[in-house]
């Protein structure tokens, strides 16, 4: 087994991967359901990481849909109102998730200064501000890659 994962390039410690730490913070917002009011940049966070997981069409949508909450300023209930027909599996033709021979990946990695590991670092009691941080960091790198790209 690897010691860093290798989609986001964080180092993996004492057998703890990438999957570990996104339970921990799915298991936090559910022991806290407060903590739920940045479960949208946080699910988009890991998964923008971890590109794999979405098709390539996913990955694209995915960094609209960051760039909406961090850049746009949009709440979830506005993004979901915005994109409801966009997003319907019965309207739309492509997957959002990955599937054999349909997996995202940029062309250049991002250089990410953040991960799920450093939000678990740093804690329950600042979840959120460290999620939004996270956010604001993906963001970033995703912004630099595209303007280097």
């Amino acid at each position: 087994m690897s010691d860093h994962c290798p989609e986001c390039g964080a180092a993996w410690a004492d057998g703890r991967t990438c999957a570990d730490d996104f339970h921990q913070l799915l298991f936090w917002e559910n022991e806290r359901p407060e903590l739920g009011e940045v479960h949208h940049l946080m699910v988009l966070c890991y998964h923008l990481q971890h590109p794999s997981l979405y098709s390539a069409e996913g990955l694209a949508h995915a960094r609209r849909l960051l760039a909406d909450f961090v850049a746009g300023g949009l709440s979830p209930a506005e993004v979901r109102q915005r994109q409801r027909a966009a997003v319907d599996s019965g309207q739309r033709g492509w997957s959002i998730t990955g599937r054999p021979g349909n997996h995202g990946a940029y062309e250049r990695p991002p250089l990410w200064t953040m991960r799920a590991q450093d939000v678990v670092a740093v804690g329950i009691e600042r979840y959120s501000d460290s999620v939004r941080r996270w956010a604001a960091d993906v963001y970033d790198a995703l912004e630099m890659g595209s303007q280097n790209g």
